[in-house]
């Protein structure tokens, strides 16, 4: 589960990493209204009002409708050289932006080209930025532990930094019955060439760093970039932190921080009915019975030259009418030219998805070809159902790679 920025350092903030203070906004004047209490708190002429969506890269993101304006913007009012700052001015400006922001569609590199219309806004204070950092906690599962990442290259994706100069990123991995321990935290700071009051918080932000993703049941919490100030702080100027969606039962505090506005309408209609979905970019829909198989049958759909247009995975337990839900949900997408139904009985019977599959038939019709491969309990009868709906367009396959070779070939 994703969440947004400043919902991500409210929850580092309990936990007692240093943040920014910064008030969210959904209109120009709820902007406006979190200008004064900042600069006054800080005695800065600077805010900083910020895109929230659910996508990296906003700083360097462009609007849609408006190519010259990115997702980031620092606010600094007329007259910032003079002792007290102009409030008015950058009330001014901070409005002006918010009305070109709110309502628009910011594209960035993770958004793909039809961006996401940006609804909220994250107005905070100037931070007096001395020195630029990256680091993140994340599970790195080729050790089946958690690593504390760190890099001098803030600002910069970690991809970037991984692929030009790896040997700027240092590793600490975590033991899970002690934590980061101080030495790692220490480690860490030296390796970032932290020194004085700003190596002792730097030591104290790993550690809660590390121990919020722990709390937090997180698969990722990235820090991007972690400033030091000139007063020798260490704070999140930007902060990412993902929830795993399996460890949400714990957390109802987080559960109420989800963005149905964020969220792809068929994934939160499908998380609804029990079922795991993801959309995709292909043609080609899946419905299929267990998370491995579904990977499977992506992989074969590849395998053969075709796309697939999403994971769907209804389940051992899965009902007749969740296949019917599911097979509605697949068929609404305007880019799905074939539907390949995959199933292996074992918990789930194959009459119950033959039953589901021609009842979503007759309730929606059948505009694409339809290849159906069933196996395991019950798939005798599961081929009479399909066999005796006389369902036109609706072919058989002996195997997995059988019907992933025929739906690629009737969508072409």
């Amino acid at each position: 589960m994703k969440i947004h920025e400043y919902q991500a350092k409210a929850l580092l903030a309990a936990r007692g990493i240093a943040v920014p203070q910064g008030r969210v906004a959904t209109s120009a004047a709820e902007a406006v209204e979190a200008v004064r209490p900042l600069i006054e708190a800080t005695g800065m002429p600077v805010v900083v009002v910020k895109s929230q969506i659910h996508a990296g890269g906003r700083g360097k993101g462009r609007f849609l409708e408006h190519p010259d304006l990115g997702g980031v913007q620092v606010v600094a009012d007329a007259r910032s050289g003079d002792p007290e700052p102009d409030v008015d001015a950058a009330e001014a400006r901070v409005r002006a932006l918010a009305e070109r922001m709110l309502g628009s569609t910011l594209v960035t590199v993770q958004t793909g080209p039809e961006g996401k219309v940006v609804q909220r806004l994250y107005v905070e204070q100037g931070v007096d930025i001395a020195r630029e950092l990256y680091v993140s906690v994340v599970l790195d599962r080729s050790v089946g532990r958690n690593v504390v990442m760190a890099s001098t290259e803030g600002g910069t994706e970690i991809e970037e930094v991984a692929a030009a100069t790896p040997e700027r990123i240092v590793r600490e991995v975590v033991d899970p019955a002690v934590g980061l321990a101080p030495f790692q935290a220490r480690r860490l700071a030296f390796a970032l060439g932290l020194q004085g009051d700003a190596f002792a918080r730097g030591v104290a932000f790993f550690t809660a760093l590390e121990r919020a993703f722990v709390e937090l049941d997180a698969d990722l919490v990235e820090v991007n970039p972690l400033v030091v100030t000139r007063g020798g702080d260490v704070v999140a100027l930007d902060a990412k932190v993902g929830i795993d969606q399996n460890a949400l039962f714990r957390h109802p505090d987080v559960v109420a921080l989800r963005d149905p506005n964020e969220e792809e309408p068929a994934e939160a209609e499908a998380a609804g009915y029990g079922l795991s979905f993801i959309k995709l970019d292909g043609t080609i829909g899946c419905l299929v019975n267990g998370a491995g198989l579904a990977m499977a049958t992506m992989d074969v759909i590849q395998h053969v030259g075709g796309m697939p247009a999403n994971f769907l995975d209804v389940g051992g337990g899965a009902s007749t009418e969740n296949v019917t839900r599911a097979f509605k949900i697949i068929t609404r997408d305007p880019n799905v030219k074939g539907i390949f139904v995959n199933i292996f009985g074992g918990i789930m019977r194959c009459d119950t998805i033959a039953n589901g599959v021609v009842a979503a038939v007759r309730d929606v019709g059948l505009r694409v070809p339809l290849v159906v491969r069933l196996e395991g309990t019950n798939v005798e009868l599961g081929r009479e159902i399909i066999d005796g709906a006389g369902i036109p367009g609706l072919v058989a396959a002996a195997d997995m790679k059988d019907g992933a070779r025929k739906i690629v070939e009737l969508t072409r």
